[in-house]
């Protein structure tokens, strides 16, 4: 592809994608899907039409949007959190979240009844490698593929990792819609208001250059302290993160740059457009017959989830976005959940999906190993 695969290519695309969406949700019909989704959509489309890289060869742009765009829309997001917002949603998201886990167990359970025996010997670490992921995101994944060394099964190896990352961006667009479509059938009143829309809110404002400046600063300062501190004590960088961001956000001087809202959600749209490129339909067609059986496993995983979580959401009355950011974090993990609750204009749901997040992190590979024992 030459310098159409380069970095600065690829991000260029990217940007371009991001104002795209904006563009499309401020002035036309496609203005009730959001920008959000857009971007996914956008981005998934010049992925699969070769304008840049996709899964199967990704860009190192993409890790690096991982590795560090993702954690710094957290903390900047974070710093406008009201740690009264956790007394609304975080018991609420917990119960959630813990049970579209059991969910996603009973689904692997149900599923590798039906087809495990299409996988053979190899069918125990499927079903823990996809219960870790469907629990907490790709983290608790390949950490249970690397044990398996499930990189060494090219065929099956390959169809999983393709049909999940398609799932895993179709899943961010239904969680995305789910709340509409929901309320229209079964209406659940928040408890807190809608957050003010960022783009609304600032419409007419500039960003100062001195905001700006401390906040790059600040958010780059704590990452790197941060993944020291979790070299040190073996704890996630994410939590480390998370908590000093929080302790910032209680501080009068931080409340003061609401600059943080405007970067965080931007870079919120950033990761989410690279969650589009990954989302490669040329991959099912490459990676052999066995893709049918993944895909009938994975869909009918997830689709059980969604019933179990679904139905606590419905019994204990819980409104439909908590429903969506709680089967977010078990699908995608905290930085999908966050980018979900920003999305939905839930700012009250923010630090609450980035806990049950990291929870997911926390727990995923412990049942993700129970499943493939059982």
């Amino acid at each position: 592809m030459g310098s159409f695969a380069s970095p600065l290519f690829v991000l260029t695309v990217l940007f371009f994608n991001i104002f795209l969406s904006i563009y499309l949700e401020r002035n036309t019909a496609l203005k009730h899907i959001g920008a959000a989704l857009l971007a996914i959509i956008v981005t998934a489309i010049t992925a699969n039409i070769g304008l840049i890289p996709s899964a199967s060869n990704p860009s190192i742009v993409y890790d690096h949007i991982f590795t560090y765009i993702a954690p710094a829309s957290i903390f900047l997001l974070l710093l406008g959190v009201n740690l009264k917002d956790l007394k609304v949603a975080g018991a609420p998201m917990l119960i959630l979240f813990l049970v579209g886990s059991l969910g996603t167990c009973l689904g692997v359970f149900v599923a590798s009844s039906l087809f495990g025996s299409e996988f053979g010997v190899l069918a125990s670490p499927i079903a823990g490698m996809i219960t870790g992921t469907y629990t907490g995101g790709s983290l608790n994944f390949n950490a249970i593929a690397i044990h398996y060394k499930m990189m060494e099964e090219g065929v099956i190896y390959t169809s999983i990792v393709a049909v999940d990352n398609i799932l895993t961006t179709v899943w961010m667009a239904v969680t995305i819609t789910l709340p509409m479509w929901m309320n229209r059938l079964i209406e659940r009143k928040r408890k807190v208001q809608e957050a003010k829309d960022v783009d609304d809110e600032y419409e007419n404002s500039t960003l100062s250059i001195y905001a700006v400046s401390i906040l790059v600063f600040v958010t780059g300062a704590a990452m790197v302290f941060s993944n020291w501190i979790s070299e040190m004590i073996n704890v996630p960088s994410i939590l480390i993160l998370t908590t000093v961001a929080l302790i910032l956000a209680q501080m009068k001087f931080f409340q003061a740059f609401k600059e943080s809202k405007i970067l965080g959600l931007f870079l919120v749209y950033l990761f989410l457009s690279v969650v589009g490129a990954y989302c490669e339909l040329s991959a099912l067609a490459g990676a052999g017959e066995m893709v049918f059986y993944v895909l009938l496993y994975l869909s009918l995983v997830i689709v059980i989830h969604f019933t179990v979580i679904l139905l606590a959401g419905w019994l204990l009355k819980y409104d439909w976005e908590m429903v969506s950011v709680a089967s977010q974090a078990n699908v995608g993990g905290s930085s999908s959940a966050l980018a979900l609750a920003r999305s939905l204009k839930r700012d009250d749901l923010l630090l609450a999906a980035v806990l049950i997040g990291a929870l997911g992190n926390a727990i995923g590979t412990y049942l993700g190993f129970l499943m493939a024992s059982a």
